[in-house]
């Protein structure tokens, strides 16, 4: 495993480090120590490596991660997984706003709270939240499943399109087009299978699942006031 401590070598360099792995892969496992709220650390991953960050990560955390298996052992700042393409990301603390943003593939789990926008405008990425999320979480959310096992703020799932949104909480209100839907069984298979693969041991029958009125896809003047 290869093991580097942020007080001694640049971010910079670890980052080059990490890319220069896409065009030869001569170590699939790491481990990035003193990590104080760095932004922009193990960005535009391009391979399939083992990511261990020792701390708290700053501002866009392992944005457009793809193939990698990215672990944070504390707090993240705004956008973590940002456009994230594949591989996974775990946060072992909580998460600022934005997390998942615009994500389209992969694996996001935080173990702990999410905050504002938690999968604002997500496009196939699968978020599994253990905490809560706060207001206007998967705001026109397009593809993939936003899980959160606790409640979710104001305005969950406003002008959404085909995002699956499973919650255990309480909802403090549903956004434009959003609704509670049935939760059939073919809902609670995929469901059992994401919490299995997120490694959080969760009752899928206690979950509610929300999706699209599809009322907003077209515009109507009718709903001028909804837009």
């Amino acid at each position: 495993m290869k093991t580097f401590d942020l007080a001694t070598t640049s971010l910079r360099d670890i980052n080059q480090m990490l890319h220069d792995q896409a065009a030869e892969c001569t170590e699939r496992e790491w481990k990035i120590t003193g990590a104080k709220g760095d932004h922009n650390l193990v960005c535009g991953l391009d391979q399939a490596l083992s990511v261990d960050i020792e701390g708290h990560a700053g501002y866009y955390c392992a944005g457009m991660n793809k193939k990698a298996h990215v672990v944070v052992h504390g707090n993240v700042g705004q956008g973590v997984a940002e456009n994230m393409m594949s591989g996974s990301v775990r946060v072992k603390g909580e998460a600022s706003q934005s997390a998942g943003a615009t994500a389209h593939g992969g694996l996001l789990v935080i173990e702990g709270n999410a905050g504002a926008r938690c999968g604002i405008s997500m496009k196939g990425v699968e978020i599994v939240v253990k905490g809560n999320v706060g207001h206007m979480s998967c705001f026109m959310g397009q593809a993939g499943a936003l899980v959160v096992c606790g409640d979710a703020g104001e305005a969950l799932g406003d002008s959404l399109y085909e995002t699956r949104i499973f919650v255990k909480g309480t909802v403090a209100s549903l956004g434009a087009d959003c609704i509670e839907k049935e939760m059939r069984q073919e809902h609670l298979d995929y469901l059992t299978e994401l919490l299995n693969r997120a490694g959080v041991d969760e009752d899928p029958a206690s979950f509610k699942r929300y999706g699209s009125a599809r009322q907003l896809y077209n515009f109507k003047v009718d709903n001028i006031s909804a837009y």
